[in-house]
């Protein structure tokens, strides 16, 4: 299975790319242990602060540069989408909001997406519920249960490895139930018409 990764940090190092790359070894752990479906995780990161320039042009031509065709592409195929923002003006990042106004909007219908985002303050923990799952939902994406939001303070504290874990396993379920190929049952019993025809004639 394919997961890629969208991390809208912009410093070095980012904490936006330190959530999404622990949520990502945590999906691959989930998505490889799994007792159903125990398959490998290939994971992409899309660094958005790479992209910047191309996504301006992308807006003002019509057509995306191939770094950003690249990206993209990637995002259209994968098999489920770590994505993470950090927290500007109450909401997303413009940039983040930028590379998914790019995107075509077919491109996430139906697909596993895990919403996350990093902040200096827990009071913009609702920044998932307000902002990042309506846009998704928008998007007809299937977004798991359990978003993660990390402030300044969660680093190291306890309930986020416990949030990121079970945020995590949602996700490696829902990429293995979706892409894996449907089992069609092939024990039932075939009875043909003319014996279904013969119990239906009153007896004598």
């Amino acid at each position: 299975m394919k997961l890629v990764v969208v991390s809208a940090g912009l410093s070095v190092p980012s904490s936006t790319r330190l959530l999404a790359d622990r949520l990502a070894g945590a999906v691959r752990e989930k998505a490889s242990s799994g007792t159903s479906s125990g398959a490998s995780v290939d994971v992409q990161v899309v660094e958005l602060r790479d992209l910047a320039v191309d996504i301006a042009h992308h807006f003002t031509s019509g057509f995306p540069g191939r770094k950003l065709a690249d990206a993209l592409e990637a995002v259209t195929e994968a098999d489920g989408l770590v994505v993470v923002t950090p927290v500007f003006s109450a909401s997303y990042s413009g940039l983040f909001k930028s590379f998914f106004d790019v995107l075509d909007q077919e491109a996430l219908a139906g697909k596993p997406v895990l919403i996350a985002a990093t902040g200096g303050s827990a009071r913009h923990s609702l920044v998932l519920e307000h902002a990042l799952r309506p846009l998704f939902a928008y998007l007809r994406a299937v977004v798991v249960p359990t978003a993660v939001y990390a402030a300044s303070e969660d680093w190291g504290a306890e309930g986020l490895p416990e949030r990121i874990e079970r945020a995590a396993g949602e996700l490696a379920a829902l990429m293995g139930g979706l892409s894996a190929p449907r089992r069609v049952k092939d024990d039932l019993a075939v009875v043909p018409f003319e014996e279904q025809l013969a119990a239906l004639r009153p007896a004598g």
